[in-house]
């Protein structure tokens, strides 16, 4: 129980802290779980951010509840969900009921402001991390600066998937390990057979129930989205039109990136309106419907991946994908962490402050957070 409490302590700070998006999110994990508390190498840690790069769902919190499933079972990665994803739900939820009031507050704006910020120093570090960690050899180094200029000039979900499978070929052949894992390669199969249970029974049922059909919406876009973040609106929007304005989808959409958290909990925001006569049921129900898949997935090929990333060819493999997703960072640090959050010659310098606190006089993220949420509402 203790352990489980940890997770969830943990990951709930993190929740309210984790401004800026999946980039950042990886980041933010990395220094707590990676840096601070060693709960697994950076090897390891690679081996999961490569998992959640080719599995549907939202990204960042895969990995989020693959570190709690690693930690303690299927337990640990539920408090990991719970504990992440707590606090943008409540926010979200509370935007809904109150009608987006406080959203254009100018202290509230400023404390956005100041969090944007703190995200880029965050994203900026892990990207320098794992950078010296994954990109020692001129084709490492390669593969992570093509990837990002690459996705600089043609942004879009299936560049990046075409990125990271060119990446894990050209691993494949000229990175592989020396040693052959003689680890059996399991998968875990109720999961597995579970996810598509749900992705083709529940559209059957929401034929015959109202809440079924909310359930299956979300579930359906939570199964289909590759990259996670900003990739889900288009699908959420096309899943909700007609049922929900355009304005109050915008003001969801605004909503969830000023909040920390995973975007996916825009679901919450959109179920709370979608479900008339139950909408703080509706929100619930919309918000495990959209994570949901990506955990099924996850619990039932986890095994297997461990298994095959110690194999010398798949190790290649797994070489490769760091090297890019180094670059997919490094193409995320520019748009959307930098671009959205430097605006004037004042807030690159203070990134550059924060880049020297959180490196060299290596001060806690939690009193980072103190500091620009005070220079946010002081100064911005």
């Amino acid at each position: 129980m203790d352990k489980l409490l940890t997770i969830f302590w943990q990951f709930f700070l993190l929740g309210w802290t984790s401004f800026g998006g999946p980039a950042a999110h990886i980041g933010y994990f990395r220094n707590t779980f990676v840096e601070k508390r060693k709960w697994l190498t950076d090897v390891e840690y690679s081996q999961l951010i490569a998992l959640a790069q080719f599995l549907p769902g939202p990204g960042s919190s895969q990995v989020g509840f693959a570190l709690g499933y690693q930690r303690a079972g299927l337990p640990g990665g539920i408090a990991a969900f719970v504990g992440f994803t707590l606090p943008s739900f409540a926010i979200l939820l509370a935007v809904a009921i109150s009608s987006q009031r406080f959203l254009s507050a100018d202290w509230y704006q400023g404390i956005i402001a100041g969090l944007k910020l703190l995200a880029v120093v965050v994203v900026a570090d892990a990207t320098g991390q794992m950078f010296r960690s994954f990109c020692k050899s001129r084709l490492t180094i390669s593969l992570c600066v093509f990837s990002a200029a690459l996705l600089l000039v043609f942004p879009g979900v299936l560049v990046q998937m075409a990125i990271l499978v060119v990446a894990a070929l050209v691993g494949c052949c000229w990175l592989p390990g020396n040693e052959e894992s003689q680890a059996k390669c399991r998968f875990v199969f109720w999961p597995l057979i579970l996810f598509a249970i749900l992705l083709f029974g529940l559209p059957l049922l929401a034929v015959y129930s109202p809440r079924a059909a909310l359930i299956s919406d979300f579930y359906q876009v939570g199964s289909m989205v590759f990259g996670g973040g900003h990739v889900v609106l288009p699908l959420l929007q096309g899943t909700t039109e007609g049922v929900i304005s355009t304005n109050t989808f915008l003001t969801g959409y605004a909503a969830a990136q000023a909040v920390p958290g995973p975007m996916f909990t825009l679901a919450t925001y959109l179920g709370y309106f979608a479900s008339e006569s139950t909408p703080v049921l509706g929100a619930v129900m919309a918000t495990l419907a959209i994570f949901l898949p990506g955990f099924l997935l996850v619990i039932g090929i986890l095994p297997a991946w461990q298994a095959l990333a110690g194999r010398g060819r798949i190790a290649g493999a797994v070489a490769g994908i760091n090297a890019a997703v180094v670059g997919l960072l490094l193409c995320a640090l520019y748009s959307p962490v930098f671009t959205s959050a430097v605006h004037s010659a004042m807030a690159m310098g203070l990134v550059l402050i924060g880049c020297f606190l959180l490196r060299v006089i290596k001060i806690s993220i939690f009193w980072l957070v103190v500091i620009f949420i005070g220079v946010g509402v002081l100064i911005l």
